[in-house]
């Protein structure tokens, strides 16, 4: 059976993407009351045994680090996936924030869009989600690197993923990142052509 690695997801239950279906879904966390299968800093990962995972999805998780600290991410993602794996990151876009403020006239603390959790602020996309770190008591939750797409696609490049493929969708980036050659089956469980 194929293994996903969830780095930072939180909680199993919110769901994975479709492309995930039928892989054993493995919880990666620093937080242990969410119960993650791998209680681990991100920036750790190459202490776990290499080429144990198919897949790394990283969603809203890799703003969270210092920019110093991205490459050991990476590097770690490429570490804990099997050749041809792939790496799914979304982060937000810091890009098409300022263009979106800039366009509408917005303050930083001027709401951005309505979400499911309420009236998300310039602020909250930028630093990160404002109450949450409030109420945690966690400064681990706030943004310490702005992304946008140019910016990830060289992170990723930099770390040594081979195929990228990114795009900005709406207020994030998304990147699938290949170690070494993807095989089709994978590229076309995410819509992608070699």
């Amino acid at each position: 059976m194929k293994k996903v690695l969830n780095v930072g997801g939180n909680s199993k239950a919110i769901p994975l993407p479709g492309q995930y279906a039928g892989y054993e879904h493995l919880l990666l966390d620093i937080d242990p009351t969410g119960q993650p299968d791998i209680c681990c800093d991100a920036r750790k990962l190459t202490t776990l045994d290499a080429g144990q995972f198919d897949a790394v999805y990283c969603s809203h998780n890799l703003e969270h680090y210092y920019r110093h600290d991205v490459p050991k991410v990476l590097a770690g993602f490429l570490h804990v996936l099997k050749d041809g794996g792939v790496a799914q990151i979304h982060v937000p876009d810091v890009q098409a924030v300022m263009r979106t403020v800039i366009e509408q006239g917005l303050d930083i603390d001027d709401v951005l869009y309505q979400s499911q959790l309420g009236p998300i602020l310039v602020s909250d996309v930028i630093y990160g989600y404002g109450v949450q770190i409030e109420r945690s008591g966690q400064d681990f939750f706030a943004h310490k690197t702005g992304f946008t797409q140019k910016s990830l696609l060289a992170a990723l490049q930099a770390a040594g993923f081979g195929k990228i493929f990114s795009a900005p969708n709406g207020f994030e980036v998304l990147a699938i990142a290949f170690k070494g050659e993807p095989d089709p089956t994978t590229l076309a469980a995410f819509g992608l052509a070699g």
